[in-house]
C-alpha cells in the first residue's frame, strides 16, 4: 500500500476520490485551502483508494496521511 501525504498544512475543502475508486497518477483527489489559496493535491501514483483518512472541513498538517492506495 502507498500513502498520499499532505504537502502543506491547511483545511480540507473537497475530497474528490472515495474509497473503492480507481485513481491515476496526476489526478486531483483532494483540495486543501492554505493561506487563502485552494491547492489541489494530486495522486503521485495510480491505484485503488483503500482508505480516506480525512474529512471535509478538517485540518491537516504537512506530512499527514490523506489517502491510502493499493496497486
Amino acid at each position: 500500500m502507498k500513502e498520499l501525504k499532505a504537502s502543506m498544512a491547511g483545511t480540507v475543502l473537497n475530497i474528490l476520490a472515495a474509497e473503492g475508486d480507481a485513481v491515476s497518477a496526476g489526478q486531483a483527489v483532494i483540495t486543501i485551502e492554505s493561506m487563502k489559496m485552494e491547492i489541489p493535491i494530486e495522486a503521485e501514483f495510480g491505484g485503488t483508494v483503500d482508505k480516506v483518512h480525512i474529512e471535509v472541513g478538517g485540518f491537516v498538517n504537512e506530512g499527514d496521511t490523506l489517502i491510502t492506495l493499493s496497486e
